[in-house]
C-alpha cells in the first residue's frame, strides 16, 4: 500500500459530516428558540406570569437532561444488538417524529411535550454514536487525519448551528412557531437521508451481542461477586449501599406522587427528572467506587488487558464528572443568558452593529458557533503551535482544564452585566459579546478536544458506552442547574441571597462562576495523575 492510499481521507466521512451538519441545524434551531417561545405561550398559560421565565428555564433543562441522558441507551443498543449504523437511522426517524409534534401541537401542552420527549430520545440516542461511527472509519494509519476530521466534524456542527440560531428567533417572530419549529423538522429528515445515501460505503464495525466474556460489565461484576478467603468484600458493600441509596430516592418520590407523603427530609420540589439523575449518579459513583476497590480480584478471571480497561474506564469516568460544572454553564446561554439579553438595550445606533440582522437577543447565541468556525483554525493553526514553541504543550486534559476556567471568568462578567441591569444602568446588550467569546472559547477547549479524548480512551467493545457516559455529563449539568433552582425558592436561601444585595440572577452568575473556578482546580489536580491510552483500531 502506498503513502497515498494510507494518508487517504474515507470517501464515507463526507456524508457523516453533512448528516450531523442537517441534524445540528435541526437540533439548535428548535432549542435556540425554545425557553423564549414558552416565555410567551399558551403551553405555560396556567403558571402566574412572575414564574412563567423560572419555568420555562425548568422545562428547558429537564430537556436538556434527557437529551444527554437517553446517550446511556442508543449505546447500549448499538453496542449490544444492532450496531451503530442501524440504531442511528432508527433513532433519526423517532428524531423527525418529534419535531414534526412540535410544529403540529404549538398550542398543545401534551403533544408539544411528547415532541420534546422523542426529540430528546432520538437525539440522545443518535447523539454518541455518530461521533464514534466517524472514528469507526479510521485505522491506526490514517489516524493521523482522525484529529483533523474530529476538529472538522466539531466545526460543521457549528456551521448548521450558526445559521439556526441566526435565523429561528427571526422566523419564530415573523412566521410564528409552526413554521419555526416546522423548518428544523425539515432538516433533520435531509440528515436522515444523507446518513442513508452513504449506506454502501461505511465501515460497520459489528455489535458485541454480548458476547464478548471480557466485557466492561462482565468484568465489573466478577470483580465485585469475586471472592478471596480471608478478605471482606467492601466493594460490594459499597456498590450495594449506592443501589439501596438510588432506590430509597425512587421511593420517596413515588410515595410523594402518589400518596402525598415522603419522608421529611425530602424535598418536595424533587420531582421525576431530578430524582432520576440523583438516583443515577449514585449508582455510577459507588458503584464506580466498589469495582475500583476490588478490581484486582477479577484478574486471572479475565485477561490483564481486560482488567485494564476496566480501570481506565473508571479513570475517564472520573475526568467526566469534573466536567460537569462546566456544562451547567455552559448550556446556561440558551436559558439565562437569552433571559439576561432581553433586558438589555440592542444597540442600532453602534455603526458596525448589524441592525438589519440581529433584531432579537436570542441571536447572540449565534455568535457561539461563529466564534467556534474561528477559533477552531485559530488554535490548530496559531495557538497551539506558539505554545509549543514556548515549550508548553497543550494536552488534551490541559485544554480541558483551562476551558473550565474560561467559562467560568465568561459568568463573572455575565454577573457584573446583571449588576449594572439591577442598578437600572442602560446595558447594550453587545456587551454579552465578552461573555459568549470567553465561554466559547472555554467550549472549543473541552468539547471539542473531548471528542478526540474519549474515542481515542475506549477499548474497541466500550467505544459506544464510553461516548455516552461522556455526553452523560450534560444531564448531570443541567442537574446542577434543576438543583440551584430547587434551592433559590427556599426561603432561607432566599434570605440569605437578598441579604448579600444582589438580585438572585446576580448571585447564582457568580455562585456558577465560582463553581467552574474550583472545579478546574479540582481537575487540574486529577489531570496531573492521569495515564493517556491509545485505542484507535489497527490497519
Amino acid at each position: 500500500m502506498g503513502l497515498s492510499e494510507v494518508a487517504r481521507l474515507p470517501r464515507q466521512i463526507p456524508y457523516i459530516i453533512g448528516n450531523e451538519a442537517c441534524e445540528r441545524f435541526s437540533f439548535y434551531g428548535m432549542r435556540n428558540i425554545l425557553v423564549q417561545f414558552l416565555v410567551s405561550s399558551v403551553i405555560l398559560a396556567y403558571v402566574p406570569e412572575t414564574e412563567r421565565q423560572g419555568v420555562a428555564k425548568d422545562v428547558f433543562h429537564s430537556f436538556v437532561i434527557g437529551v444527554y441522558f437517553f446517550p446511556l441507551l442508543g449505546g447500549w443498543l448499538a453496542d449490544r444488538f444492532f450496531g451503530k449504523y442501524n440504531t442511528v437511522l432508527w433513532f433519526s426517524l423517532i428524531y423527525c417524529t418529534g419535531h414534526a409534534c412540535l410544529a403540529l401541537f404549538e398550542s398543545d401542552r401534551s403533544g408539544f411535550y411528547t415532541g420534546l420527549f422523542l426529540i430528546a430520545l432520538g437525539s440522545g440516542g443518535i447523539k454518541p454514536l455518530v461521533v464514534s461511527f466517524c472514528g469507526d472509519q479510521f485505522t491506526s494509519a490514517n489516524k493521523h487525519l482522525a484529529k483533523l476530521v474530529f476538529d472538522g466534524f466539531y466545526w460543521t456542527i457549528n456551521f448548521g448551528s450558526f445559521f439556526a440560531s441566526l435565523l429561528m428567533p427571526l422566523l419564530l417572530r415573523s412566521l410564528g412557531p409552526a413554521v419555526a419549529f416546522g423548518i428544523p423538522g425539515v432538516l433533520m429528515f435531509i440528515a436522515t437521508i444523507l446518513f442513508w445515501l452513504g449506506r454502501g460505503q461505511y465501515v460497520r464495525v459489528p455489535p458485541s451481542h454480548g458476547t464478548d466474556p471480557d466485557a466492561f460489565f462482565h468484568v465489573a461484576r466478577t470483580a465485585l461477586l469475586a471472592q478471596v478467603p480471608g478478605k471482606r468484600r467492601w466493594g460490594l458493600l459499597v456498590a450495594s449501599a449506592g443501589a439501596l441509596l438510588a432506590m430509597a430516592m425512587l421511593s420517596c418520590w413515588a410515595l410523594q406522587v402518589g400518596f402525598g407523603v415522603a419522608p421529611a427530609f425530602w424535598p418536595q420540589a424533587f420531582h421525576f427528572v431530578i430524582t432520576a439523575c440523583l438516583a443515577l449518579g449514585t449508582l455510577i459513583a459507588f458503584g464506580g467506587i466498589g469495582v475500583s476497590m476490588q478490581l484486582e480480584r477479577a484478574r486471572g478471571l479475565h485477561p490483564d488487558a481486560a482488567v485494564d480497561g476496566v480501570r481506565a474506564v473508571l479513570r475517564i469516568l472520573i475526568v467526566f464528572a469534573l466536567t460537569t460544572p462546566f456544562w451547567s454553564l455552559f448550556d446556561q446561554k440558551a436559558s439565562t443568558w437569552v433571559i439576561q439579553g432581553k433586558a438589555m438595550s440592542i444597540p442600532h445606533a453602534l455603526w458596525w452593529w448589524p441592525s438589519w440582522l440581529v433584531q432579537e437577543a436570542g441571536q447572540m447565541q449565534a455568535l457561539n458557533p461563529l466564534l467556534i468556525m474561528l477559533l477552531i483554525p485559530f488554535n490548530n493553526i496559531v495557538l497551539y503551535p506558539v505554545l509549543r514553541r514556548l515549550g508548553y504543550q497543550p494536552t488534551p486534559l490541559r485544554r480541558m482544564g483551562w476551558g473550565i476556567m474560561f467559562a467560568g471568568i465568561a459568568w463573572v462578567i455575565a454577573g457584573l452585566l446583571q449588576l449594572q441591569i439591577d442598578n437600572g444602568v442602560p446595558t447594550s446588550l453587545a456587551w454579552q459579546t465578552w461573555p459568549y467569546l470567553l465561554l466559547t472559547f472555554g467550549e472549543v477547549l473541552v468539547s471539542a478536544t473531548a471528542l478526540e479524548f474519549a474515542y481515542s480512551q475506549a477499548t474497541a467493545g466500550m467505544k459506544g458506552v464510553i461516548m455516552a457516559f461522556w455526553y452523560l455529563t450534560s444531564t448531570f449539568g443541567s442537574l446542577w442547574v434543576l438543583l440551584t433552582n430547587v434551592a433559590v425558592r427556599n426561603e432561607t436561601v432566599t434570605a440569605r441571597i437578598a441579604s448579600s444585595g444582589y438580585s438572585e440572577n446576580a448571585f447564582l452568575m457568580f455562585f456558577f462562576a465560582l463553581f467552574a473556578f474550583v472545579a478546574a482546580l479540582a481537575f487540574a489536580a486529577y489531570a496531573r495523575t492521569y495515564p493517556m491510552q491509545d485505542n484507535y483500531r489497527m490497519a
